[in-house]
């Protein structure tokens, strides 16, 4: 027994030691290797990129081999990567530049178990490897289809980044999906020479067999640098060679999130700012953001056709600008256009601008921003951003308001806008940010950043840092874009060039102009009038309009009359939002005493700003109302904002507290009147007009004086209010064609007070309610003054009427003298602001249409040398307590 035992024993040993192995061969055949990239066929440049799903709970590490034709693959992997316990994907950026061109090469992959033994393979063949120079020349920054004829063979991609160490460009096809995994991975292959500091990297992605890459196709780039260096065991979603969040230098490199090429034409999407996986810092570095960043869209301009369209280069001083939202103008259920809120939209409404006689259309900025959730809680606000002050993208049409949502539909139904506008006489001014971007500043602490394209790149070039280059300088609220450097000089230049030149935008307004004028990288902020970017701008864009909001946040940027260029030295020159005018008129027509001097300086055109340095009268852009701020019909309805209302006219934080507003008492005959009081000041005014957009029909924010983030009823234009409010509409319309039909109103030059055709009257002349005697004191609340329309005076190349117009901003009627005629003329009367006027016989809406207007003086009175009154009594005029009168002489 105990023998026979022990031979038992023996057999079940060697059953044993047969079964095992094949057990064990049984479990390795159930691993599995796919290899997602390359393909058979596909192209590859110095790098080949390996993307690879490997299955199989034995294996622990997978290799990669490389060979060219029929050699046998060496010993020796050129690429290993560790097994992750739960994840199946690898990935693999393998160096092959010492390896010959070829079309004939192959690869590789192979899975293997802890002893080091082959579990599975896959191979790809025929691939078509060849060596991008390092040294190419002509390079332009972004995405530009490679064609030969007319037929597109690739894209090449282009990116800039002084201090990165490696980069790549991530495909993923013709749509967004939301997917992480791309379709294919080249690697952006750096350029030598001097050309932008040799910080190019560039990747030729050319058409792999019937796979086209060019126009729609959607990318993103990732990028390594000191503080995060490559790593071969890295993978997305993985901490392999991580270093700091931000090193001692300011870089903010992370190969884990995707960004936008800062350079892109469109973009698919807008990241979700409320989602913390775009951020660095310990909790979020190690999550991977491609599926939710917004990826950039390959755009090939030469599909458009533009037909004969050009910017229409209207001049300064003919241009009444019209500030508004591309969403806003249409969105509200009342616009009555079938596409609302869009570009498309703005189109079919293009017949209320055209009434209205407006010649330009300031949009608020059209640069993509995070907008794109605006809509996701019906009931509030958060997150909202409705102005667009938040830039993701410089090149690319805010996909939000495009009502063809195809991959490169925004841009071409902006370009069909602009057309359509510029058919109609109305040119295209975008307000555009350059001073900062969505990416903002650091969060809890200086660790924690937003990656969405810029700092990812190369955060120490194009941020302005604090001097431990640890967080940014800010002077926007945001952190300040750093306009010091010599390529975002040029970054800006080129967005600058690319909406002008080929989306035929006619001019610009610039936010928080005077952080461009910036002349420190980092540690400070000095703004200076011989800034770079300043001057480039003008210059290297002379036939664009460009007006600055010449003012930021603390330093000396506070800078209005300070902007470049010289009219008279034969230059294009800067334009400025005037502050000064804005606040003058809101002062003076609420009743405040002091103003009568400053007026008389703003109803000339600014002078003290725009005088001394060789530009015009219509340098200064004049406005009463802007978007932030009160609306005109809030200025006359409430004493203090009220941003904290209920939803959907509020919350909004901010807003100043400084609105200079009255709400009349809630005499709601006395709101129309002090509104066009208003109206006739920011018209008749030298100076360029700007009127916020939905002011024409009194629309109302309810008191909310900063609704940046109500993408609600409460921005938007309800145009039941045209009919409500017709007779100040019809006001506006009136006294803007009055503006265009006379050149007296639009003068090129400022005023000297000096008689140029020996008439006896001088080219401008002041008179208060006693004919040459105008009250200068502080108690004054009335000003009049005539305006010689002669073209010696005015400078115009015809005659033009002379006009005389009388304030009166006192709480009482008062009787004015009026100046003597020309022999043979006499002074008629076009406009009365008072309430008598609304629906008089005699004249309608307050402005009488031309040819129309009521004779006042009999023209006995000729001695236009006068120098005191010899008037009768045809030569008085009563002007009603808060009104202004204007009077044309024929």
């Amino acid at each position: 027994m105990k023998k026979k035992h022990v031979s038992v024993m023996l057999i079940w040993v060697i059953v044993l030691a047969l079964v095992l192995p094949m057990m064990e061969s049984n479990k390795v055949s159930a691993a599995s290797i796919t290899i997602l990239e390359p393909q058979t066929g596909w192209h590859a440049n110095q790098f080949v990129t390996v993307r690879a799903s490997v299955s199989g709970s034995d294996v622990t590490q997978v290799e990669v081999y490389y060979a060219t034709g029929s050699s046998s693959y060496p010993p020796t992997p050129v690429a290993v990567q560790q097994a992750i316990t739960g994840r199946n994907d690898y990935f693999f950026s393998i160096d092959l530049g010492s390896y010959a061109n070829t079309t004939s090469g192959k690869l590789r992959v192979v899975a293997k178990n802890a002893s080091n033994q082959s579990v599975a393979t896959a191979e790809v063949t025929q691939l078509k490897k060849t060596n991008l120079s390092t040294s190419l020349g002509s390079l332009k920054d972004g995405a530009v289809v490679l064609k030969s004829g007319s037929t597109t063979t690739g894209t090449r991609f282009v990116l800039w980044s002084k201090h990165a160490t490696k980069a790549q460009v991530w495909i993923y096809g013709n749509s967004d999906t939301g997917t992480d995994a791309p379709v294919k991975v080249m690697e952006l292959i750096k350029q030598n020479g001097t050309v932008n500091e040799g910080a190019y990297w560039v990747a030729d992605v050319m058409n792999d067999g019937s796979t086209v890459y060019g126009q729609g196709l959607h990318y993103g780039v990732r990028v390594w640098g000191p503080n995060w260096p490559y790593n071969s065991q890295w993978r997305p979603g993985t901490g392999y060679g991580f270093v700091q969040d931000v090193d001692s230098a300011g870089n903010r490199y992370n190969p884990n999130k995707l960004l936008l090429d800062p350079y892109a034409k469109a973009m698919s999407k807008d990241p979700d700012w409320s989602n913390d996986i775009f951020k660095t810092g310990s909790a979020n570095r190690n999550r991977d953001s491609a599926g939710m960043m917004g990826k950039g869209i390959v755009y090939d301009p030469s599909t458009y056709n533009w037909g004969s369209d050009q910017p229409l280069q209207t001049p300064m001083k003919d241009s009444i600008i019209y500030e508004t939202h591309v969403r806003g103008f249409t969105q509200h259920a009342s616009s009555g256009v079938a596409n609302k809120g869009t570009y498309k939209g703005v189109t079919q409404k293009v017949g209320h601008l055209n009434d209205l006689g407006i010649t330009a259309v300031e949009f608020l900025p059209v640069h993509e921003t995070i907008n794109g959730y605006n809509d996701r809680n019906p009931n509030n606000n958060d997150w909202d951003n409705y102005w667009g002050y938040s830039t993701v993208s410089f090149f690319a049409p805010d996909r939000r308001y495009s009502s063809d949502q195809s991959a490169t539909g925004p841009i071409n139904e902006f370009k069909d806008m602009v057309k359509t506008l510029h058919a109609n006489g109305k040119e295209v001014i975008l307000d555009v940010v350059y001073n900062h971007t969505a990416e903002g500043k650091t969060g809890a602490n200086n660790n924690e950043a937003l990656l969405l394209s810029f700092k990812g790149i190369d955060n120490q070039v194009y941020y302005s840092l604090t001097a431990d280059r640890q967080n940014y300088m800010d002077n926007t609220c945001c952190g300040n874009f750093n306009v010091a450097h010599p390529k975002v000089t040029q970054f800006v230049i080129d967005s600058l060039k690319y909406w002008a030149e080929e989306m035929h935008v006619d001019g610009f307004r610039y936010d928080l102009a005077s952080v461009l004028g910036n002349t420190i990288q980092h540690g400070g902020f000095h703004y200076s009038k011989q800034a770079s970017l300043l001057n480039r701008i003008y210059q290297e864009l002379p036939n664009s309009k460009h007006i600055a909001e010449p003012w930021a946040i603390g330093g000396n940027s506070y800078q209005p009359g300070n902007f470049p260029g010289s009219i008279d030295a034969g230059q294009n020159a800067w334009s400025e939002w005037n502050d000064k005018f804005r606040d003058t008129m809101r002062r003076l027509v609420r009743g405040d005493d002091g103003q009568v001097p400053d007026l008389a300086t703003r109803v000339a055109g600014s002078s003290d700003l725009f005088g001394d340095d060789g530009r015009r009268p219509y340098s200064s852009v004049n406005k009463i109302t802007a978007h932030d701020g009160f609306t005109l019909n809030d200025l006359v309805s409430y004493n203090v904002k009220n941003n904290n209302q209920a939803y959907p006219y509020g919350p909004s934080d901010g807003g100043t507290d400084n609105n200079i507003s009255w709400d009349t008492g809630g005499n709601e005959t006395l709101r129309r009147q002090q509104i066009r009081n208003f109206g006739t000041h920011l018209m008749l005014s030298a100076g360029t007009p700007m009127l916020l957009g939905g002011d024409e029909m009194r629309r109302t924010q309810l008191g909310n004086n900063n609704a940046y983030n109500l993408d609600t009823v409460a921005s938007w234009y309800d145009w039941n209010l045209m009919s409500s409010n017709q007779r100040t509409y019809q006001f506006f319309k009136g006294i803007i064609q009055l503006r265009k039909d006379h050149p007296a109103f639009r003068r090129g030059s400022f005023y000297t007070g000096t008689d140029h055709n020996s008439d006896g009257i001088s080219d401008i002349q002041w008179h208060g309610v006693n004919y040459r005697s105008p009250d200068w004191t502080t108690g004054s609340r009335t000003l009049a003054w005539r305006i010689d329309g002669a073209k010696a005076e005015t400078g115009a190349s015809v005659n033009d009427n002379d006009f005389y117009i009388a304030a009166n901003h006192y709480w009482g009627a008062l009787t004015f003298q009026l100046p003597p005629n020309h022999p043979g003329k006499k002074w008629y009367r076009v406009i009365d602001t008072a309430s008598w006027a609304e629906n008089a016989a005699t004249i309608s809406n307050n402005v009488d249409q031309p040819g129309q207007e009521d004779q006042m003086t009999d023209g006995t009175w000729t001695n236009t040398w006068a120098t005191s009154f010899a008037g009768n009594s045809s030569y008085q005029y009563l002007v009603n307590p808060r009104s202004m009168v204007v009077f044309i002489e024929k």
